[in-house]
C-alpha cells in the first residue's frame, strides 16, 4: 500500500507539471476489477449466540445458548466449518450465487454443552429436573446476491437452514437421563462482505440469523414432552479458494487487500482407520486395551493461516475440525499406536483452534539460507546464526525433540514412543497443545533451545476430569531445555539433541499412594496424595542420513519413576531406533518405507502402584502381577495415490501396558493424508 501511495503521489505531481505547461494529460491506467465468477470452496470460524424457549405441561423456561469461550479448556459457543458454492457476475457487476455450508461446534465442556444451555425446573409428579439442549452440527443452503465495486463484494444471503441437536432431561432425584436427538429445520438470512487477499484466495466477514421454529421431543423415561423453539445468531470469518483463474493473471489483474507476500495459507486432511483382532486377556481394568479386539477411525482437517506482522515476525492461526476415537479410548498401551489419536474423542466433528502463536526471527549473521513456504512457515531467507522467539499456543514438540525421520504422525511413524521420546512428558492438554514461550539460538552447528509452558490443571492419571485442561493460573508449569549439535559423518548430515524437562505442580508419588492403600484397603489412589512436586526427565535424540535415500534415527530417555507423569504417557524409561528408506531405491521415488522398534519401561514402585489397582494416564489393568517390558515394532509403507498419500502401517505390541498376562496385540492401520 505504501508503494501504491508513493506512486500515486508521484503521478499527481507529474500531472500538475504537465498541466502547467498546458499539455494534454493522460489518466493513469486502472487495474481491472475482480471477477467473481466461478466455483469456490473454503472454511470459516465463528461465534454463535441465541436462545431456545421451551414449555412442558405446567412449566416453561428459556435457554441462553451462548457459552463463554474458555481458551484453556477450548470450550465455548464457537464453531468452525466448511463451505462451497458458485458465483456468477453480471456485466453490471451484480453478483448472484448459491452456497452450501456445514458447521461444527467446539468440543463439549464438562456439562457436555458446546452451543447450548440448561435449565433447572420442577415438574409434578417427577420432581426436580434439569433440561438442556446442545447443538451437534448445523448448516445452510443459501442464495447470494451482491454488488462488487472494484475489489469488494457486498452481499445479502438467505435460504434453508438445519441443525442436529441433542436434548437431555435428567431426574435429579434418581440421576436417570433421557438424551434423544432431533433434527430442526428452518431458514437463514444475513449479510456479508468479501474481498481478495492473495492469488485465488478471498476473505469474508458474515453475519447470519437462523430460526428453526418449534419442535417437540418426547423423553420416554419421564413420559414428558417438551416443545421448544431455537434461534441462533452467528458472526463468521471465512476464507475461500477461488477455482479456475491462473495465478499469474490473478496477481497482475486483481488488486488485493494486502500484499500477497504478507499472507500464507496451507491446509491438510488426514484420515486413519486402526484395528486389532482379539488378544489374550484373562482380566482387564478401567484403562485396559479391550480384549475382544476393536476398530476405530479418526479424521482431522486443518487450516494454517499466517500473516506477516512486521520485519521477520509472523502470526499463525490453525483452526481445525476433528472427529473420532483412538483404540480403547486411548488406553491400554503406554506406547500408544496412533499419535493421530487424542486423549479426548467425540463421535461428531468438533472445532478447535489448535495453534495460535507469534514467531519473531532475529538474524545474527552467517550464511543466508533460503526458506521455502510450508505449513506454518513463510517463504523467504534467514541467516545461519539467528534467534527465534515463539509465543502463544502451540505444541512443545513443534520445537523440541524433533527428528527428520520420526516426528510427524501424518507422514511417517504413528506410535507415540517412536515419534517422540516416550519419557518426554511434555506439557499439553488432551490434544498435546499448550501455552508458552520458547527461544531458539542458532550459532554455527549448534542450537540451544529453552521454554516455559503451562501444565494441565491436574495430571491426567487416576480419575481426573480436569486432566488435559490447561491451568489458567500458570501455577503449574514446565521448563524445557535442549542442546542440538549438527555435524557431518562420512559427508552425510546428522544431528544430536539432548532434551530435558522439569515439571512443577501438584502431583502424586507412587509410594504415598501405596501407603494410603495399605491403610484404607482400597486400590491405590494417586489423586488422594497429590502435593506440590517436581518431576524431571532427560532424553537423547539422534538422526543420521546414510545416503540420499536412507536415514536412521534413535532416542533414549529417562524420567523420574517415583512421581506420576503429568500430560503425556506412562513411561519412565525408553529406547527406540529405526530407519526410513526412499522408494528411489526400487524405482518408486514417491514411496517411503519405515521400520522401527521401541522398548518402554516403568520403575519398580510404578509397577507396584499399577498392581495395587492404580490408574495411570493410559494404562491400568486393575492389577499387574507379572510386569514386563513393553516392546513395540512398527513398519509402514507410504505411496502417493493421486493427491493423497496412502500409508499401510503394522504394529506388533508385546506386553501392552507392561502386562505379560495380556496380549500381544497386532495393530493394523490405513492412513490417508493430503495437504496443500
Amino acid at each position: 500500500m505504501k508503494k501504491l501511495l508513493t506512486a500515486g503521489l508521484s503521478l499527481a505531481a507529474l500531472a500538475g507539471k504537465v498541466a502547467a505547461a498546458d499539455l494534454p494529460v493522460k489518466a493513469p491506467p486502472q487495474l481491472p476489477a475482480y471477477d467473481w465468477t466461478g466455483f469456490y470452496a473454503g472454511g470459516h470460524l465463528g461465534y454463535a449466540w441465541g436462545n431456545s424457549n421451551w414449555t412442558t405441561p405446567g412449566v416453561s423456561g428459556s435457554l441462553d445458548l451462548a457459552q463463554p469461550i474458555d481458551i484453556f479448556a477450548e470450550t465455548g459457543s464457537f464453531f468452525a466449518g466448511v463451505q462451497a458454492g458458485y458465483n456468477y457476475m453480471l456485466p453490471n457487476r451484480f453478483v448472484v450465487g448459491v452456497e452450501a455450508d456445514a458447521s461444527f461446534p467446539s468440543f463439549p465442556n464438562l456439562a457436555d454443552i458446546s452451543i447450548g444451555g440448561s435449565s433447572s425446573t420442577f415438574s409434578s409428579p417427577v420432581g426436580p429436573e434439569t433440561y438442556s439442549e446442545t447443538v451437534r452440527s448445523f448448516g445452510t443452503l443459501r442464495g447470494r446476491i451482491g454488488y462488487a465495486p472494484g475489489r469488494w463484494l457486498f452481499y445479502a444471503t438467505g435460504g434453508f437452514a438445519w441443525t442436529y441437536d441433542r436434548s437431555t432431561l435428567t431426574n435429579l432425584a434418581t440421576g436417570v437421563s433421557d438424551m434423544p436427538f432431533l433434527w430442526r429445520l428452518g431458514w437463514a438470512a444475513g449479510v456479508g462482505i468479501e474481498a481478495p487477499v492473495a492469488p485465488h484466495w478471498t476473505a469474508r466477514l458474515e453475519y447470519l440469523f437462523t430460526d428453526y421454529g418449534n419442535s417437540n421431543v418426547l423423553f420416554a423415561n419421564a413420559s414428558q414432552r417438551f416443545t421448544s423453539d431455537l434461534s441462533l445468531q452467528e458472526l463468521r470469518a471465512g476464507l475461500n479458494y477461488q477455482f479456475g483463474n491462473d495465478p499469474a493473471v490473478a496477481i497482475a489483474s486483481t488488486p488485493a487487500l494486502v500484499d500477497t507476500d504478507r499472507v500464507n495459507f496451507h491446509g491438510q486432511a488426514t484420515f486413519t482407520e486402526q484395528a486389532y483382532p482379539a488378544i489374550r486377556s484373562p482380566y482387564q481394568g478401567p484403562n485396559s486395551l479391550p480384549g475382544g479386539g476393536q476398530g476405530r477411525e479418526i479424521t482431522d482437517v486443518t487450516l494454517y493461516a499466517g500473516v506477516r506482522l512486521w520485519q521477520a515476525a509472523e502470526l499463525w492461526i490453525n483452526p481445525e475440525i476433528d472427529q473420532g476415537f483412538g483404540l480403547g479410548d486411548v488406553h491400554g498401551v503406554a506406547g500408544f499406536p496412533s499419535a493421530e489419536a487424542f486423549k479426548e474423542g467425540f463421535s461428531y466433528p468438533y472445532a478447535r483452534v489448535q495453534r495460535a502463536f507469534v514467531r519473531q526471527t532475529i538474524d545474527l549473521g552467517g550464511d543466508t539460507q533460503k526458506v521455502d513456504a510450508d505449513i506454518n512457515q513463510f517463504a523467504g531467507s534467514q541467516t545461519a546464526n539467528r534467534l527465534t522467539l515463539t509465543l502463544g499456543r502451540f505444541a512443545i514438540t513443534d520445537i523440541f525433540d524433533t527428528n527428520k525421520y520420526a516426528n510427524n504422525p501424518k507422514n511417517d511413524f504413528l506410535n507415540w514412543s517412536i515419534v517422540n521420546a516416550g519419557t518426554f512428558d511434555y506439557a499439553g492438554d488432551a490434544w498435546g497443545i499448550t501455552y508458552g514461550a520458547a527461544a531458539e539460538w542458532y550459532q554455527g552447528n549448534w542450537t540451544v533451545r529453552g521454554g516455559i509452558f503451562d501444565l494441565s490443571k491436574t495430571p491426567a492419571g487416576g480419575i481426573s476430569p480436569e486432566g488435559g485442561q490447561l491451568d489458567s493460573s500458570f501455577g503449574q508449569f514446565q521448563l524445557v531445555g535442549e542442546i542440538e549439535r549438527r555435524y557431518q559423518l562420512w559427508d552425510q548430515p546428522g544431528a544430536l539433541k539432548i532434551t530435558g524437562f522439569l515439571s512443577r505442580g501438584r502431583a502424586g508419588q507412587f509410594a504415598d499412594a501405596l501407603a494410603l492403600a495399605a491403610i484404607t484397603g482400597g486400590p491405590a489412589d494417586i489423586n488422594a496424595v497429590r502435593k506440590y512436586e517436581s518431576r524431571p526427565g532427560l532424553s537423547l535424540n539422534i538422526q543420521q542420513q546414510i545416503s540420499d535415500d536412507i536415514g536412521v534415527f534413535g532416542r533414549i530417555g529417562w524420567a523420574d519413576g517415583h512421581v506420576e507423569p503429568w500430560d503425556f504417557t506412562d513411561i519412565d524409561g525408553t529406547i527406540s531406533a529405526g530407519a526410513s528408506l526412499s522408494g528411489r531405491l526400487w524405482a518408486r521415488p514417491g514411496d517411503t518405507v519405515g521400520i522401527a522398534g521401541a522398548v518402554n519401561s516403568i520403575s519398580g514402585v510404578h509397577q507396584a502402584f499399577l498392581n495395587a489397582g492404580g490408574l495411570g494416564i493410559l494404562v491400568g489393568d486393575g492389577m499387574l502381577p507379572h510386569p514386563g517390558l513393553e516392546q513395540i515394532v512398527e513398519a509402514y509403507y507410504q505411496l502417493p495415490v493421486s493427491v493423497l498419500k496412502l500409508t499401510l502401517d503394522y504394529q506388533f505390541i508385546l506386553n501392552p501396558a507392561y502386562n505379560t498376562d495380556r496380549g500381544p496385540a497386532s495393530v493394523f492401520t490405513v492412513r490417508l493424508h493430503t495437504q496443500f
